[in-house]
């Protein structure tokens, strides 16, 4: 009785403190380097929650060890609600099944608040491959098994992983050429070293316009608004289907009045039309989802890229 009586109190004071959340500014921390699709993700988050909070929300890049020195830095903050992550599927769902020892581990040691956005991949080729859809590439690549190359951001990467899937579903030969970020891949790429490459759709899509790469396919189960006329590579491979998305985390002990507040503020800044065009401009689209659901979703991607990661012998660069 005394125990219940006690838990009582306490939730009693973390909604009433949740009430008047939050009273100072809140740092946002993006597990990458200024300018990437993470950090233009995590800086419009940190907008429009400052815009729905009235108190700034300060973004802290700390890039570094795939991302792992950011989710440490979470994990091991205060629970008050005033550290947060911007997460993403490396560092949430990759990561654990491709680095040997952690740290932390982010499924136990943050909490997941919202997911924000999500945005499918573009399969591009160079225009000298001769194959204008995924069925002709794979044709291609099963006629010369070896002879095609395929760039990646790095390896471990989701560019790097959605091509190891690739590989594993149709049962071709094709070697990866790991790049230290998409800028360098997509400009070899562009210059015809490389053949091909799964990468996003944002910094491809001036390539493709101009001609100078050619779209095969986008990465999501159906096709995307903003390409109409590329198809889904579940169109010609059932079942395949790789989406980039970004989410909100924090410390696992974050009282959950705090995590319901964080939730609800996400989902209705996303919900605004300025928020949704930002993310269009992205090729990405808003997302809503409870926490409980959010916490689901990263399991799920968790366990199909662990998978991935050990059919394909896939390291960390």
């Amino acid at each position: 009785m005394k125990f219940c009586l006690t838990l009582a109190l306490l939730l009693l004071a973390a909604f009433s403190h949740a009430q008047n959340y939050p009273a100072k500014p809140i740092r946002l921390v993006v597990p990458y380097s200024p300018g990437g699709p993470v950090d233009i993700v995590g800086r419009l988050t940190a907008l429009k929650l400052t815009d729905e909070f009235s108190q700034q929300v300060i973004v802290d890049n700390r890039a570094g060890g795939g991302g792992n020195i950011a989710v440490e830095i979470v994990a091991h903050s205060v629970p008050d609600g005033y550290t947060l992550l911007m997460g993403a599927n490396g560092t949430n769902a990759i990561n654990p099944g491709l680095y040997p020892k952690l740290a932390v581990d982010p499924a136990k040691d943050l909490v997941a608040i919202g997911m924000v956005a999500s945005s499918p991949m573009i399969l591009v080729v160079h225009p000298s491959v001769a194959a204008n859809s995924v069925k002709e590439l794979v044709a291609l690549a099963k006629a010369k098994p070896g002879a095609i190359n395929f760039a990646s951001s790095g390896g471990g990467s989701t560019a790097h992983l959605s091509s190891e899937l690739f590989k594993s579903m149709t049962g071709i030969n094709i070697v990866h050429i790991p790049y230290k970020g998409a800028g360098p891949a997509l400009t070899d790429l562009v210059g015809g070293q490389v053949q091909i490459m799964f990468t996003g759709i944002s910094s491809t899509l001036p390539y493709v316009k101009s001609g100078r790469l050619k779209p095969l396919a986008v990465s999501s189960e159906k096709r995307v608004s903003i390409l109409p006329d590329v198809p889904a590579v579940n169109e010609e491979i059932a079942g395949y289907e790789v989406m980039t998305w970004y989410g909100v985390f924090a410390p696992a002990q974050l009282p959950k009045p705090y995590v319901t507040r964080l939730n609800q503020s996400l989902a209705k800044i996303f919900a605004t039309p300025d928020a949704r065009q930002r993310l269009a401009a992205l090729g990405a689209e808003p997302v809503t989802m409870s926490p409980g659901q959010f916490a689901v979703a990263v399991g799920k991607e968790t366990v199909k890229w662990a998978k991935v990661i050990k059919d394909s012998g896939a390291r960390p660069e």
